[in-house]
């Protein structure tokens, strides 16, 4: 399990949704499409029409990877606070049943109001 609050996952960049795709695509479900990608030095977020997927790639080499799942259904809370004058990074914070607070920091071109709806609007329609 990926420890969401180590800080090496920290500073996601929006990214282009074939970053992840060659890894993720036969991992998902029927239906299921990449709505936003954002990646760190190696690390990853990838936002899909039915979960939030991290990628922790680990080792030298960088061939070893830690995939967690995070559906929708079990989002509890989440929040956003958005970047400001100085403070220039946005954060998602999302509470889940059975697992806790997960945060994501983002660098400053993120658009996390777009993520708050793509939340709100999975999470709303379980």
């Amino acid at each position: 399990m990926i420890d969401f609050q180590n800080a090496a996952f920290v500073k996601l960049r929006p990214a282009d949704f074939s970053a992840f795709s060659d890894l993720l695509e036969p991992m998902l479900v029927e239906g299921e499409e990449i709505v936003a990608t954002f990646k760190g030095i190696r690390d990853g977020v990838v936002f899909t029409n039915k979960r939030i997927i991290s990628i922790n790639v680990q080792g030298i080499t960088g061939k070893k990877k830690d995939i967690t799942s995070l559906p929708y259904s079990k989002i509890q809370v989440f929040s956003i606070e958005t970047a400001g004058v100085l403070d220039l990074d946005s954060e998602l914070d999302l509470w889940f049943a059975g697992l806790g607070k997960v945060r994501f920091e983002f660098a400053a071109r993120a658009d996390v109001a777009h993520l708050a709806r793509i939340i709100g609007e999975y999470t709303f329609r379980c």
